[in-house]
């Protein structure tokens, strides 16, 4: 974890032994982090330009590391900085073709991971003017990031509609969002089916302003890992998908409620 926040294999071995240690001589680091002794030097110096180490300039000289928090903080300001970073660069990168003004009515997107579909679902949501159907077939799928941006579209006037084959979510999301219309959903095929041996189950089904759907399911098997989540959205009124897709959830879901 900590390699994946920026520090290089040695830096994290000499940090992660500096833990277990209230002090320690580049030899104790060596011997606990399997650090080879003439490296450690060069990764407790990076660690200190990083704020996780402090160094005692005596003979020999002795490290110690930051307390945890104080290390986590670090770290989470540092992770948030190359992030902000990063989105300033690629926005400053010049397009290698032109953008063209033309209106895409027939577009189909595939999506993989739990994150990124999430993080798709949220930004359509987001990026709603008139309604938000959703369809929640794995209460997994209802996060309070979730939560919040339906709160937000509902205060923009933004039309929300929740259907839910589970009781207790239902009970949960009404309490929730007390201004969004949250029902029990009609589509029973949203889960997997004993009948047909098909154990995909539909996580989530959403259909932002009529012209826009995101649907996304994993595989009942792989023990609900949603790192194995698949997606397929698309945009446009008269996107063969998005019309299916429509058809389904007004005859399924809504033919008994008023959107």
């Amino acid at each position: 974890m900590l390699q994946e926040l920026g520090l290089k294999e040695y830096e994290a071995k000499a940090f992660v032994a500096l833990t277990r240690l209230p002090q320690g001589t580049a030899k104790e680091i060596s011997d606990i982090s399997e650090v080879p002794r003439t490296r450690v030097y060069d990764a407790v110096r990076v660690l200190e330009t990083k704020g996780l180490v402090e160094i005692q300039h005596a003979n020999p000289q002795r490290f110690r590391a930051v307390s945890i928090d104080e290390a986590a903080e670090t770290l989470r300001r540092e992770y948030e900085d190359r992030v902000d970073s990063l989105r300033t660069s690629l926005r400053e990168i010049e397009p290698a073709v032109p953008a063209e003004n033309t209106e895409v009515t027939h577009e189909v997107w595939a999506l993989s991971g739990g994150s990124a579909i999430t993080s798709r679902t949220q930004q359509l949501v987001d990026e709603s003017d008139d309604e938000v159907i959703l369809v929640i077939g794995d209460e997994s799928a209802y996060t309070p990031e979730l939560q919040e941006r339906l709160q937000a579209a509902g205060d923009r006037d933004v039309s929300v509609v929740i259907g839910i084959t589970e009781e207790s979510l239902r009970e949960r999301v009404q309490r929730e969002l007390p201004n969004a219309k949250v029902f029990a959903s009609g589509l029973e095929w949203l889960n997997s089916s004993a009948e047909t041996g098909d154990e995909t189950v539909i996580r989530r089904l959403l259909l932002v302003d009529r012209n826009t759907i995101l649907v996304s399911s994993f595989h009942g098997d792989l023990g609900g890992g949603h790192e194995h989540e698949q997606a397929v959205f698309g945009r446009g009124f008269d996107n063969g998908l998005v019309a299916i897709v429509r058809r389904l959830m007004y005859t399924g879901l809504l033919s008994n409620v008023e959107v």
